[in-house]
């Protein structure tokens, strides 16, 4: 994998990712599933100016769910935590 925009889907927003983000300086995204930490780490970094010091991924398993008599199930995802240098911030987090 070579483009930082197929590396990196979106981020996530969630109190948990706030909390981390506010203490711990580390920033939640969702990712494709076949990033390694090293393309995660280098995407982001590219992508916004920032250092990376490390990064945790994590596989997210899709829930099933019911409506009615019917059976779905929801898509697995993977989820990257990344810990910046102290002092760098990312502006998409800050404006929300």
């Amino acid at each position: 994998m070579k483009s930082t925009d197929f590396i990196i889907k979106q981020a996530v927003i969630s109190e948990k990712g706030t909390i981390l983000r506010d203490t711990e300086n580390r920033y939640v995204f969702k990712v494709h599933p076949q990033a390694n930490k090293i393309e995660i780490k280098k995407a982001v970094e590219t992508a916004f100016d920032v250092k990376v010091l490390d990064v945790n991924t994590i596989n997210v398993k899709g829930k099933t769910k019911r409506l009615g008599r019917f059976e779905g199930k929801r898509s697995s995802w993977k989820k990257a935590l990344v810990r910046l240098k102290e002092g760098d911030s990312i502006d998409i987090f800050e404006s929300v």
